[in-house]
């Protein structure tokens, strides 16, 4: 068995290796000895596609940034669809140059893009479910820790409201959110959640939302009418949070804690809900809630099976089976239409390319805004009723 390495207390794969061309499968490094040894470097197009031709199933294009500077600086030109636009088929991206420059970084490549872009589709998922509803992401406790910036920026270039974890905030600077967690509650003990609501009120700082978890002990209203009793007016809202196999019928639950909250004077408490939600269930509760936190839905998305593909070598056009020779561009016309066609050639007459410059003879021509982004996601998925 293998020993792990004594200075690598985490299995994570560090940035410096990421950017040498180390982060890749073997069999590039075996293809770059073969080449060199043999004196064959040719001149290449490349494209990185999940489908071939359109299927009428969109995706959201995420990771663009992190594949931008992984091939900053290599003697390449690049052009890529932009972060936030929704795709099918045909290339998100194309590299134009010698093989040997790129060819070790084909893996981290497509790692960057297609984890990214299946987060950032299941974000849309659930933001195109609940688009009046506050919608944030709470999906990073089940990723590894490595990747969680990569998680919550696909939540956020998908049009969510905001993020859990800290440390990816710094990465994005982004502030996290988030209030209480159930082992808060439990560490005052069954019987004292009034206690904890109030130490809560006292401790954090006044600019964090005093939203009270209450589930914990009791059922929900209880809990509930209780957070109201004990926080009075600095209440902003309660979360209910119950595990699915103890919740039952969740709309009638929330509708009966609305109930009560409004007999009792407290009309402006709002209701937050989280716990094994999906698109499925923020339709249906969307109209008696305020706000969401999704997990797993985002953060355990399937990554896009986008591959690296040649489609012309040394100016020849050229594919394996299964693929499509010659350098491509796609368009949107106005009508929410994707097409694929050869880029020396006339497009729709209506038609956005959108291949765009994103690298030239190594340099990033290109600015990445997490808010720009999400604008396109909106208008893509509006567009192309995603």
């Amino acid at each position: 068995m293998p020993r792990d390495a004594a200075d690598a207390p985490f299995d994570i794969v560090p940035a410096e290796a990421i950017a040498e061309g180390r982060a890749t499968d073997a069999y590039f490094d075996r293809t770059v000895t073969t080449l060199e040894h043999a004196g064959r470097n040719p001149r290449v197009v490349a494209e990185i596609t999940a489908d071939q031709f359109p299927t009428g199933e969109f995706e959201l294009l995420a990771g663009v940034k992190d594949a931008a500077h992984l091939l900053a600086g290599l003697p390449i030109d690049v052009d890529a669809m932009r972060e936030g636009r929704l795709f099918d088929g045909g290339p998100v991206m194309r590299i134009e140059g010698d093989y040997l420059d790129f060819a070790r970084y084909e893996t981290s490549l497509l790692g960057f893009l297609s984890h990214a872009s299946g987060c950032a589709t299941g974000a849309l998922d659930v933001r195109r479910a609940a688009p009046e509803s506050q919608v944030l992401s709470f999906g990073a406790r089940h990723v590894h820790p490595s990747i969680a910036a990569m998680v919550e920026r696909a939540a956020l270039v998908a049009g969510l409201d905001g993020i859990s974890h800290v440390a990816a905030g710094d990465v994005l600077g982004v502030e996290a959110g988030g209030t209480m967690p159930h082992a808060l509650l439990i560490a005052f003990g069954n019987g004292h959640q009034e206690e904890a609501w109030t130490a809560f009120d006292e401790a954090v700082d006044s600019s964090v939302p005093r939203v009270a978890l209450c589930d914990t002990y009791s059922d929900e209203k209880d809990e509930t009418l209780r957070a109201a009793a004990t926080l009075g007016d600095a209440l902003d809202s309660v979360r209910l949070d119950t595990t699915s196999s103890r919740r039952g019928d969740f709309r009638r639950i929330i509708e009966e804690v609305r109930w009560e909250l409004d007999l009792r004077g407290f009309e402006d408490v709002g209701i937050f809900v989280s716990g094994g939600l999906g698109p499925a269930e923020l339709r249906e509760l969307r109209d008696v809630v305020e706000g969401f936190g999704v997990g797993g839905h985002v953060s355990n998305a399937d990554p896009v099976d986008f591959s690296l593909d040649i489609v012309e070598c040394d100016g020849e056009p050229c594919a394996k089976r299964g693929k499509l020779s010659g350098k491509k561009q796609v368009y949107r016309t106005p009508d929410g239409g994707h097409h694929v066609g050869l880029a020396d050639r006339s497009g729709p007459s209506d038609g956005e390319a959108l291949l765009e410059p994103l690298i030239r003879d190594g340099e990033l021509v290109r600015e990445f805004d997490i808010e720009a982004a999400a604008t396109r996601a909106a208008e893509d998925a509006a567009a192309v009723d995603f």
